[in-house]
């Protein structure tokens, strides 16, 4: 399961908008035009904070941590801002063109690469050499960028991690143990098969959606995304054309939805209707089902995600720089790391369905309770904050990755399951756009 995915469906609720490509619009000026605020050991002046559609929900909350920050440090005065998800990375480059961008900014890891890639973030791991032992690796990880060395550019704040949740009937009676769920994609494509056997057209087994998929199910299969340098996309392997041709075989037999190869469906609608075994590996998902279609939700299960060679799964991040040229650093810094401590993040986690990237907010027995076992959503909460402590970069969706080379890869990948191009051309040809791509942000 990828960025996109999660971002979708569990994050709607926080952040809905489009996220658009890192290389779609230029930033004026470069990293070497923005010159570097330094720490004065003074938490003061005026600071303004940017976040993306939290309000009116969680107005009550954000003002409450603000507040708090404000009579620690009374010689700062925090400005926050909300704003629509909608055009939010334009906004952002408009902003970052006319030097407006907010002291701290709510960004994911789209927005984040936008203004990291031109130097217009400050590196906070300089700034605090320890903090970064306040973080889940994973989640603080995902904040480097490539050809920076050890630089990180964002404080994690809510993150998201990967699930698997599945109706048990349906998986039942396609003669599969619902206590022996999947643990590899190859597995899980295996399940797949016998379900849509088993189904007579009446469900079916997962989402075609190959833009959900990439790049996640091929870094569990072990297939190389990058090369070593990060430079160029290697993922046209053997293995690769093996997961295409499988795809195909699969959306021939019926085990997806035809219409879903093509167009976002409504997966929460599919799967509480009863046509599909596979829900969204979000445990915000769990929640929706339980209020939309409690019938359903009484027939789910939930499991660790597939995890593949690996051994571990990717999450979906979001977090706060600072502006690298803030006026105001130290009070930009701390707040910040006010805002995405431990106690706030668990606060905001029992708000919404997130986790905190704060480990020792994620320490917190609130995740560990599983109470009788046998509520879907409880017993979600618990599985996903597991699933975190074993979260790592390189199951994370690289940041090379942008929307627009995805949506290049998909778009070969559907040709191919719908038999419209071999497998190999397939991939082959995903590569070469893909690489083109890259090849044209390095000359940004």
């Amino acid at each position: 399961m990828t960025r996109s995915y999660l971002t979708r469906v569990a994050l709607s609720a926080l952040a809905a908008g489009a996220l658009l490509s890192a290389t779609a619009c230029g930033v004026g000026g470069g990293g070497g035009e923005v010159k570097e605020a330094e720490r004065t050991g003074k938490v003061a002046g005026e600071i303004t904070f940017r976040t993306l559609q939290l309000k009116p929900v969680f107005t009550t909350y954000v003002q409450g941590v603000i507040d708090a920050f404000e009579r620690k440090y009374p010689d700062v005065e925090v400005r926050w801002e909300d704003v629509p998800g909608d055009g939010y990375n334009e906004k952002l480059v408009a902003d970052a063109q006319a030097g407006a961008l907010p002291d701290v900014v709510n960004l994911s890891t789209d927005s984040f690469q936008l203004l990291g890639d031109r130097g217009m973030l400050a590196d906070v791991a300089k700034l605090d050499g320890q903090v970064a032992r306040d973080y889940v690796p994973g989640a603080w990880e995902q904040f480097r960028l490539p050809g920076k060395g050890e630089g990180v550019y964002a404080y994690p704040w809510y993150v998201t991690p990967e699930i698997l949740t599945y109706n048990k009937v349906l998986f039942a009676k396609a003669g599969l143990d619902p206590a022996k769920p999947p643990t590899s994609v190859e597995e899980f494509f295996d399940y797949a098969e016998r379900i849509a056997a088993g189904s007579d057209g009446q469900y079916a087994a997962f989402m075609a959606d190959p833009k959900g998929r990439l790049p996640g199910d091929w870094q569990k299969m072990g297939i190389p995304i990058l090369n070593g340098q990060g430079d160029a996309f290697t993922f046209d392997t053997d293995n690769a054309v093996k997961w295409v041709e499988r795809m195909k075989d699969l959306y021939a037999k019926g085990a997806m939805p035809k219409e879903s190869l093509l167009k976002s469906d409504d997966i929460n609608q599919l799967y509480g209707g009863g046509k599909l075994v596979f829900g969204p590996g979000s445990p915000g998902f769990v929640k929706d089902i339980k209020q939309n279609a409690p019938e359903v939700y009484a027939n789910t299960q939930v499991a660790g995600a597939v995890t593949g060679k690996l051994g571990h799964i990717g999450i979906y991040a979001q977090s706060l720089g600072i502006k690298k040229d803030t006026k105001h650093l130290d009070a930009a810094t701390e707040f910040a790391k006010w805002v995405t401590n431990g106690p706030n993040q668990v606060e905001f986690s029992k708000k919404a369905t997130i986790y905190p990237s704060n480990a020792n907010g994620l320490a917190d027995p609130y995740f560990s309770d599983r109470g009788d076992g046998k509520d879907a959503e409880t017993v979600a909460r618990a599985v996903g904050a597991g699933q975190l402590k074993t979260a790592a970069l390189d199951a994370n969706t690289p940041v090379q990755w942008t929307n627009q080379v995805g949506d290049a890869v998909v778009r070969e990948m559907q040709k191919a399951i719908k038999g419209e191009q071999d497998p190999a051309t397939a991939v082959r040809k995903a590569q070469e756009e893909a690489n083109k791509l890259l090849a044209k942000t390095a000359r940004r």
